[in-house]
C-alpha cells in the first residue's frame, strides 16, 4: 500500500494522470455536441410525425364514415342515362344536401331520381284512391285537380324532406356549439394547435351532438390536407349554414391572417353564441302562449264549460 501511495506521488505518475484527464476532457468537449443532438430538429420531427398520424387517422375516419361515396348504383345509372340532373337542375340542392349531412354524388343522384319518380307515384296514388276507392263526391274538375296536386306534392316532397333534415341537424349543432367553443378555448389556451383542438373537442362533444363532432372532425382533416386554412373554415361555415358558426369562422380567419390571439377571438365568439342560444330560447318561450291558444280552445275550454255548467244543467233538469 505504501508502495502504491509512493508511486502516486512520483512526478511521472502525476504527469500521466493529468495528461489522461486532459485527453478525456478534450474528447468529451469534442464529442458532446454530436451526442447532444439538435433539440429543435427533434421537436420538428416529432411535430411532423404527429401531423402524419393525425392525417392517417382522419383519412381512416373519413373512409369509415363513407364520405367518399361511389356513384355506381342502379339509381345513379338511371339518373345518368336520363340526364335528370340537367333536366331537373336545382342550383341550391348541393348546399342543402351538405347542410343535411348527405355528402358525395350518390345522395344527389337519389334526390334527382326521387324528384323524377315521386310526381308519377303521387299522381297515381291520388288517381287510384279517388277513382277506385272513394271519390268523396268530387266533381270531375276537382278530381283532375287532386291528381295534379298529388303530382306537385311528389315533386316538392324531396326538397321539403332535405330542408327539414338540414334544419334539425342545424339545431343539434347549435345546441352544443357554445359549449364546444368553450372547450376549444381551453384547448387553445393550454397550448394546443387549432387542429388538435378541433380533434379533441370533436371527440368530447360527440355524445351531446354527433353532427357537431362530425363537422369538427371534417374541419380537422381539411386543416391537415388543404393548403389554405381559410378554405377549411369557409367549408365549415357552408356546411352548417348558421350565422353563429359563420361569425366564428370569420374570426378564426382574421386571427390566422392578422396574427391576433385565437383565445381572445374564441372567448368573444363563445359569449356571443351563448347569448344567441339564450335569445333563441327566450323567443320560443315568448311564442308559447300563442301556440297554446288553439289547443286550449279545443281541449281546455269545453271541459271547463262542462264543469261549470254541468251542475246547473243537472239542477235545471231536476226542477223540471
Amino acid at each position: 500500500m505504501s508502495e502504491f501511495a509512493q508511486s502516486l506521488s512520483e512526478p511521472g505518475t502525476i504527469a500521466s494522470i493529468l495528461a489522461a484527464i486532459a485527453m478525456f476532457a478534450t474528447i468529451t468537449s469534442v464529442m458532446l455536441p454530436a451526442l447532444k443532438g439538435d433539440k429543435l430538429e427533434t421537436r420538428l420531427k416529432q411535430v411532423t410525425t404527429q401531423r402524419e398520424k393525425l392525417r392517417r387517422a382522419n383519412r381512416e375516419a373519413l373512409e369509415k364514415k363513407g364520405l367518399k361515396r361511389d356513384d355506381s348504383g342502379t339509381i345513379s345509372q338511371i339518373t345518368g342515362k336520363l340526364n335528370l340532373q340537367k333536366m331537373l337542375e336545382d342550383p341550391n340542392i348541393k348546399a342543402k344536401l351538405v347542410q343535411a349531412g348527405l355528402r358525395g354524388p350518390r345522395p344527389l343522384s337519389i334526390f334527382y331520381f326521387c324528384r323524377f319518380a315521386l310526381p308519377f307515384l303521387g299522381a297515381l296514388g291520388v288517381f287510384l284512391y279517388i277513382f277506385l276507392v272513394n271519390d268523396m263526391g268530387l266533381s270531375p274538375q276537382m278530381k283532375i285537380g287532386s291528381v295534379i296536386f298529388g303530382a306537385a306534392a311528389g315533386f316538392y316532397a324531396p326538397n321539403l324532406y332535405i330542408s327539414n333534415l338540414a334544419s334539425k341537424r342545424q339545431q343539434s349543432i347549435m345546441r352544443a356549439f357554445p359549449d364546444a367553443l368553450d372547450m376549444l378555448l381551453i384547448c387553445v389556451e393550454s397550448g394546443m394547435s387549432i387542429e388538435l383542438g378541433f380533434a379533441k373537442v370533436g371527440a368530447e362533444v360527440g355524445p351531446a351532438s354527433p353532427e357537431l363532432a362530425e363537422e369538427f372532425q371534417l374541419t380537422t382533416a381539411e386543416l391537415a390536407y388543404l393548403q389554405e386554412r381559410r378554405v377549411a373554415y369557409e367549408n365549415l361555415a357552408k356546411r352548417t349554414g348558421h350565422e353563429g358558426v359563420k361569425s366564428v369562422c370569420m374570426a378564426l380567419m382574421q386571427a390566422e391572417r392578422y396574427g391576433t390571439p385565437l383565445g381572445d377571438a374564441l372567448r368573444v365568439m363563445a359569449k356571443e353564441n351563448r347569448d344567441m342560444r339564450m335569445a333563441e330560447a327566450e323567443k320560443k318561450a315568448a311564442a308559447l302562449p300563442a301556440k297554446l291558444t288553439v289547443p286550449m280552445i279545443l281541449f281546455f275550454l269545453p271541459v271547463l264549460f262542462l264543469v261549470v255548467l254541468g251542475p246547473a244543467y243537472i239542477k235545471f233538469k231536476e226542477m223540471n
